[in-house]
């Protein structure tokens, strides 16, 4: 289940940051979603962990 949330988190902010970057052009949009994707992976395994565990 924590694998699950983290990775629904990351997929959410991963198209958020394309699409942010996507604003500015396509390798914006490829390093924001990256990163916004592993932001969202840390935080969405620190949310499982602090409320569900």
């Amino acid at each position: 289940m924590r694998t699950l949330a983290g990775w629904i988190c990351a997929w959410l902010c991963g198209a958020l940051g394309w699409w942010l970057g996507a604003r500015v052009g396509l390798v914006a949009a490829v390093v924001l979603s990256a990163v916004a994707g592993g932001v969202g992976l840390y935080y969405g395994y620190r949310w499982f962990d602090q409320n569900l565990k």
